[in-house]
This record gives C-alpha cells, sequence and structure tokens, in this order.
C-alpha cells in the first residue's frame, strides 16, 4: 500500500485518485501512443504502479505528478516495444472508427493531430503535456526529467516545425 507523508494511501483514496483523474490520464496517454486500448493499459499500469508503492512519496501532491511522469514513461515503453515488434511502419492516419471519437475530434483538429504525430517524441510530449495537459514547465521538466530550459527551447522548436507543417501563416 503506498504511503503518503507517512500515513498508508487508502484504497478510497487510490479510488478516489483513479475516479478523479483516469479520464485526463488516458487522454494524454491517447495523444502519447495513438490508440485507445494501449492508452489505458498504459494508465492503468501506472495506477497499479502507485497501489504497489512501498517506500511511499514525498508529500501528499505527489500521487497525481508521480501518475503523470508514470503515464509519460510506460508510453515511451509502449512505444518502444511496438516499434520492436513491427519494426518501421510508416506514421498511421488518425481513423476513427466509433461514432463517440468522431464527435470528439473535429476535422480541423485532425490536421494539427496529424503534424503533432509527426513532431520527435521528445517534442510530441512537451507539447502535449504544455498545452493539452496544462502543465507548468516545471511539471514538465520533471516529468521528462530534462530541465526547465530543455522544456523551452524543446517547445519552441516544436511549434516552429508545426508552423511549417501547417502551411505557415497561423497566426
Amino acid at each position: 500500500m503506498p504511503v503518503i507523508s507517512g500515513r498508508p494511501l487508502s484504497g478510497t483514496a487510490l479510488g478516489d485518485l483513479y475516479v478523479a483523474h483516469r479520464l485526463a490520464l488516458v487522454r494524454l496517454a491517447m495523444l502519447l501512443v495513438d490508440d485507445r486500448a494501449s492508452a489505458e493499459d498504459v494508465v492503468q499500469d501506472a495506477f497499479a504502479g502507485l497501489a504497489g508503492q512501498r517506500g511511499g512519496l514525498r508529500d501528499p501532491d505527489a500521487a497525481l505528478a508521480y501518475l503523470r511522469k508514470a503515464v509519460v514513461n510506460r508510453s515511451r515503453s509502449a512505444l518502444r516495444r511496438r516499434r520492436t515488434a513491427r519494426g518501421y511502419a510508416p506514421p498511421r492516419s488518425i481513423e476513427l472508427a466509433r461514432p463517440d471519437e468522431r464527435a470528439v475530434l473535429a476535422e480541423e483538429h485532425r490536421e494539427i493531430l496529424a503534424a503533432v504525430d509527426r513532431l520527435a517524441p521528445r517534442q510530441r510530449e512537451v507539447l502535449v503535456l504544455r498545452y493539452w495537459s496544462g502543465l507548468t514547465e516545471a511539471e514538465i521538466a520533471e516529468a521528462l526529467g530534462i530541465s526547465r530550459g530543455a522544456v523551452k527551447s524543446t517547445a519552441s522548436r516544436a511549434l516552429d516545425q508545426l508552423e511549417q507543417m501547417m502551411g505557415g501563416d497561423h497566426a
């Protein structure tokens, strides 16, 4: 059972954390791994990892930060496994099969998501965490294990590249 601030994280507290943040974490993972089943697996594994924490977490706010970092890291691992299993496969277009998925993403968003999918993995991670998840530079730096300066420069380069991919003048 994980410990927060010297107290065990009860099953109820873990359940409350799951109910409050699961959907946002699945959305984050979907943007990183590009398929719902893998995204749900990544998030489930992150919660299982939190439930199995023996040494505890530093402070009460650490649980959500732990989960975000775990989702990013497990998404990276899922992508590595996918690349290893399939070898090189060109980026696929976003195909939305279910009506609820089509309703979520309007046509103008598909073009942007396709461009984001063509970014380097680190650039994609920084932009997703910054603009979709709304994390601060410090939170992104912690989640990715890089400096704040690296977050800033990576985001800047990624936005420049997106602007080029999208045809330039979208300001």
